[in-house]
């Protein structure tokens, strides 16, 4: 039965460093610095943002004008004038709220631009992270720049130099392996 179990142990400790062996990492924010594409449609896709953001901040601006006219003429309007003017503010913050949702919601407009420039990007990228997996035998590679947390992590197992390479862009010098 010890046999069994050392035998066990043993087969555990070789198929955890056999496994290691295989293992690499990508850090893809650096990865796509050195894609200009991706720089180029993240620009777009803030400079739409924000023409986006103050054209919303513009209507909420005039919807406090009138909200504060409106407190200032409450005591002169009539009930009809007075339900009015309330509805024309409440129907522009709906107004608002739908140019923001249109925009800025899921599946909005900037969602959407976001997959058409970007998805083609990330997914090159993901195919020479493939490429490259396969050409070196690697059996996992982790991405640094997601939310894992490396307490430590050895520099020869970075493959982003050699994805950045598969793309056709030059790595940065300081970094390369």
């Amino acid at each position: 039965m010890k046999k069994i179990f050392v035998v066990l142990a043993f087969l555990t400790l070789g198929a955890t460093a056999s496994f290691a062996q295989r293992l690499a990492y990508v850090d893809s924010e650096y990865i796509l610095r050195h894609i200009p594409e991706y720089a180029s449609a993240q620009k777009h896709l803030d400079d739409l943002s924000v023409q986006w953001q103050e054209e919303v901040d513009k209507q909420y601006g005039e919807i406090e004008r009138l909200y504060k006219a409106y407190q200032n003429d409450q005591v002169l309007l009539n009930d009809d004038m007075r339900k009015r003017r309330e509805d024309e503010i409440v129907n522009k913050e709906k107004a608002v709220k739908e140019f923001q949702r249109q925009k800025f919601g899921y599946e909005g407009e900037l969602y959407t631009q976001r997959i058409r420039l970007v998805k083609p990007i990330q997914d090159r990228v993901a195919k020479a992270i493939q490429d490259v997996a396969n050409a070196q035998g690697l059996d996992l590679i982790l991405d640094k720049g997601s939310e894992i947390t490396f307490l430590f992590a050895n520099p020869k197992l970075d493959k982003s130099n050699d994805i950045i390479t598969k793309l056709g862009f030059k790595p940065d010098a300081q970094l390369a392996q």
